[in-house]
């Protein structure tokens, strides 16, 4: 069985008011199978083999995918959940600017959706790297096991923002945001 995307909006439409965050944590529908949905390393979501041109399908999507501890993403609703597939992150991370400065610095990225977060305990920052080349792998937590990659324009923009930290007597590089430092890598 194959979902469709407009029905699928249908259906969550319907379930509630507020679409901005809707309470996945308290959805919990038996698996319907697999949809035939690829969010591509590049951010670009591929329906059928065709990207979906609707920004404002994607943007809904995104406010009821989760990823659950099988690592696999849903798009869930109060009476359906759908596995779908995710080659990196199901959303990218531009435009970061900073208000303030020191450890009381807040840095704000916006994803691909138009969603602003604010970088902190509830948006955390994480920056690993890719098993295959070593390369930083920066992400932000949106929320449901959801991150969000940040671009490549907005790490290096993130870069001009890293201070120098001893943490247990070893130097590491990382920045602040909330008060709360977030390593980026090993000091000099």
């Amino acid at each position: 069985m194959s979902q469709s995307p407009d029905n699928l909006v249908k259906q969550v439409q319907k379930a509630g008011k507020n679409l901005s965050h809707p309470p996945l944590d308290k959805w919990h529908p038996e698996l319907s199978g697999d949809m035939d949905l690829r969010v591509s390393r590049d951010g670009l979501w591929i329906h059928k083999g065709e990207p979906i041109s609707r920004e404002a399908i994607v943007k809904l999507f995104s406010t009821i995918l989760r990823r659950e501890e099988d690592q696999n993403y849903y798009l869930v609703t109060p009476v359906e959940k759908w596995r779908i597939q995710v080659e990196d992150t199901p959303l990218l991370a531009h435009s970061l600017t900073v208000e303030g400065s020191g450890e009381q610095q807040i840095i704000k990225l916006t994803t691909n959706v138009g969603e602003t977060l604010e970088v902190g305990e509830e948006h955390p920052l994480d920056v690993g790297s890719y098993d295959d080349s070593g390369q930083p792998r920066p992400v932000v937590r949106v929320r449901h096991g959801v991150d969000a990659r940040l671009v490549t324009a907005a790490y290096y923009d993130l870069t001009e923002h890293v201070v120098e930290q001893v943490i247990d007597g070893t130097p590491v590089l990382g920045v602040f945001s909330q008060g709360n430092f977030y390593k980026i890598g090993q000091g000099g």
